[in-house]
């Protein structure tokens, strides 16, 4: 799916019920969130989106921040809505620009657009902070902002701003919140 699509989509929800809180819009899709203990590894399961009987349900790691968990949901909102035919997508890790997984990038992409408008992540970016400052102020992990700033850059927007060149999502120690 074109990014152009899944920007159009996240604004679609977020309009339609009014919230850009990801627990919100899946109450609202009747997805069921559940928070279950995974552990707190870099290898830990993070989330994952399943299908059964039409019954739509996210499972959320408990063991993580509750700001990751935050980021999680949208990810796995982002499966539950572009890829519901699917029958499980499990988050492990979040590996910037992967090819080989054309689902977890469209989620990955998703999750972006959720968590950062372009307007908030420009308004940052003009405090003249260094890179991991304006994630912070942000409360994101940087490779999400990395993410979204890419996809900024797709969009022909002008950003001088240095890029995590490969960086994995969530492989820090995950005891930490991000404020």
């Amino acid at each position: 799916m074109l990014t152009m699509t899944i920007r159009q989509e996240v604004s679609r929800l977020k309009m339609k019920y009014q919230t850009d809180d990801p627990y919100e819009i899946c109450e609202y899709l009747d997805i069921q969130v559940m928070d279950r203990p995974m552990g707190k590894s870099p290898r830990s399961c993070k989330g994952f989106f399943l299908v059964s009987s039409r019954c739509k349900l996210i499972v959320i790691n408990s063991d993580l921040p509750d700001s990751i968990q935050r980021i999680i949901i949208a990810h796995e909102l982002g499966h539950a809505v572009l890829h519901s035919d699917s029958a499980i997508n499990t988050f492990h890790e979040f590996a910037m620009f992967e090819d080989t997984n054309r689902m977890e990038y469209e989620a990955n992409v998703f999750a972006a657009e959720f968590m950062l408008s372009d307007d908030t992540v420009l308004e940052a970016l003009e405090m003249q902070m260094d890179f991991y400052q304006t994630a912070k102020c942000l409360y994101v992990p940087p490779e999400l902002l990395d993410f979204k700033l890419r996809i900024l850059q797709c969009q022909g927007v002008r950003i001088i701003a240095p890029y995590i060149a490969h960086g994995d999502f969530l492989k820090r120690d995950l005891e930490q919140p991000l404020s």
